[in-house]
């Protein structure tokens, strides 16, 4: 199933004004998604044509006091080339440099990636060298698919009420804006959407993105003494007003950041956009006012308004509203340990829909998938790491456990 999904291009697009933001999710939804849901069993599927989700329903099998469960995944995959993707599998991985293409001479090399000791004797699915995997989601995906499958064909494991949703547009930041919750009643919810064996992750960034439009003069350097503003400078001038230690490659853990993401800049106009990160909310909203401010400062530097600044938030730390919702928490770190995996619970240095739709009253932490190296040509799934996946959500849901 997984090199059968990842095969398929769902590449999002954040320059769409569609929901989904390609047709190719859209296709993907319906031609694929919700036939092998509709194949496994389940009580209800239906594909939502507003917003682009598949929900998924399997109804309790006992009459016992248990709580309704969702498991959620999105089908997008992030802005790397996603055309003719080609899934090798690797059995019983040795520890050496992988050679992803042999033509091109692509390596995934261990000075590169030390991660890879950690899968030494296990199996692994790798990609071409010339486009990143897809696991990113799609291991989510196959994993919430067995482990229903599995529970159609066990009945034997009692369950309350089980549903899946499969969403679009989370790499651009866009699919759980249009999350209806009121087609999901379940108490609480999982993104199956991490990375390595064992985390469990219910703290996110709060977030927002930040834009400069600059705003320069231009004139012929041969009389510009005292008249030109070049906004190129202006792009340097305002980036050196934010700390410079605040930075992603200079921070980790619960530190929070300014990243320039994009620039582009002629003489007398330019555009800067950013993004803005802090776990603690506080910090998240001195950033943001630090942010302004150094806008502010700019223009007095010159007597005149020569940017204009703005902030958009963008999502919150799940961890606001979970921390009063733990069994959700609870009940997965119960489920890992019985399936013989230590839980981590290291804040994620990003976000996931759950920091979403946590806030729309669905505590949704996030599970591991087993896939590492994402966004890339180095992704890579490991086969046994996301059976346990499977077997973790399969001991969430059992209420014998």
């Amino acid at each position: 199933r997984f090199v059968r999904y990842t095969s398929i291009n769902t590449r999002s697009n954040e320059e769409s004004t569609t929901i989904p933001s390609t047709q190719t999710q859209v296709d993907f939804a319906t031609n694929v998604l919700v036939p092998d849901l509709k194949a496994i069993g389940l009580d209800e599927v239906i594909y939502n044509r507003e917003n682009g989700f598949v929900i998924g329903t399997l109804n309790a099998n006992t009459d016992a006091k248990a709580p309704s469960i969702g498991f959620i995944a999105h089908m997008d995959t992030a802005d790397y080339n996603a055309e003719n993707i080609k899934p090798r599998i690797i059995e019983n991985y040795d520890g050496n440099d992988i050679c992803l293409n042999e033509e091109h001479q692509i390596f995934t090399r261990r000075t590169d990636f030390p991660n890879l000791k950690n899968y030494i004797g296990k199996s692994l699915v790798v990609t071409d060298g010339l486009t990143l995997l897809g696991g990113d989601d799609k291991a989510g995906i196959c994993e919430i698919m067995e482990a229903l499958s599995y529970l159609v064909a066990h009945p034997e494991i009692k369950h309350g009420k089980i549903m899946c949703a499969f969403g679009p547009d989370e790499e651009i930041g866009t699919g759980a804006d249009h999350f209806d919750v009121k087609q999901f009643p379940v108490d609480f919810a999982y993104t199956i959407d991490g990375e390595s064996l064992g985390q469990l992750e219910y703290e996110t960034f709060n977030a927002a993105g930040g834009t400069v439009m600059l705003k320069g003069v231009s004139v012929h350097t041969g009389t510009a003494k005292g008249i030109m503003i070049n906004c190129a400078k202006l792009a340097m001038q305002f980036d050196a007003l934010l700390p410079g230690a605040a930075v992603p490659e200079h921070t980790c853990g619960r530190q929070g950041f300014f990243m320039l993401m994009s620039m582009e800049t002629q003489v007398d106009t330019g555009k800067m956009n950013y993004i803005i990160r802090d776990h603690d909310k506080e910090l998240f909203e001195a950033k943001k006012a630090f942010f302004l401010q150094a806008g502010q400062t700019l223009n007095e530097i010159y007597g005149r308004e020569v940017c204009e600044v703005s902030v958009k938030d963008q999502y919150y730390n799940m961890y606001d509203i979970i921390k009063d919702n733990m069994e959700c928490v609870n009940v997965a770190k119960a489920a890992m340990e019985k399936a013989g995996i230590t839980p981590i619970c290291d804040p994620i240095r990003g976000g996931t829909d759950g920091s979403k739709i946590s806030f729309m009253g669905i505590p949704t932490p996030n599970i591991f998938t087993g896939v590492e190296n994402l966004h890339g040509r180095h992704e890579f799934a490991c086969i046994d790491d996301m059976k346990k996946a499977v077997e973790v959500i399969v001991n969430i849901v059992n209420i014998e456990k």
